[in-house]
């Protein structure tokens, strides 16, 4: 895949121009942004610097900080929106340049057992859950606080 192609590149680069609304923060190997859709609240991704497809593919140091990076970030997540559980996901199959997903999960939920992906797709990214831009600012105001207490 070009990197021109690349969902995460194009997203990443939204960042670097300032035009990408759900930005959060930098990291040294990774940025924050909230999720576009918020069917579960605090949903946070924390999209790797490097175009790698496998953790495998990074230096090893550069790798440890990704990953404790990453748990940093799922922290902060953690703190920021009172949360029962966390699912942590690095899939790559539809975008495989590496990006974790951190989906925060309460008792509250209808399934709450379930995986996030057994939530019917037109309900996890229906236009209902996209956050207003007022939403949006709490979110990310909120969980940069908590991010900043961490780092």
């Amino acid at each position: 895949m070009e990197m021109d192609d690349c969902l995460i590149c194009n997203r990443i680069n939204m960042i670097k121009q300032g035009t990408n609304k759900y930005f959060v923060a930098e990291l040294e190997t990774g940025y924050v942004v909230i999720g576009d859709h918020q069917y579960f609240e605090g949903y946070t991704l924390f999209l790797c610097k490097e175009h790698k497809h496998e953790l495998h593919e990074l230096p090893n140091e550069y790798k440890a900080k990704f990953l404790v990076e990453m748990s940093k970030v799922s922290e902060a997540v953690y703190r920021a929106f009172e949360v029962d559980k966390l699912n942590y996901e690095l899939l790559g199959n539809g975008d495989s340049h590496m990006h974790w997903h951190i989906f925060p999960r309460r008792l509250s939920e209808p399934n709450p057992t379930f995986p996030v992906w057994w939530t019917p797709r037109e309900t996890m990214y229906s236009n209902d859950v996209i956050p207003s831009d007022e939403k949006l600012e709490t979110l990310k105001k909120s969980l940069l606080s908590e991010l900043n207490k961490i780092i």
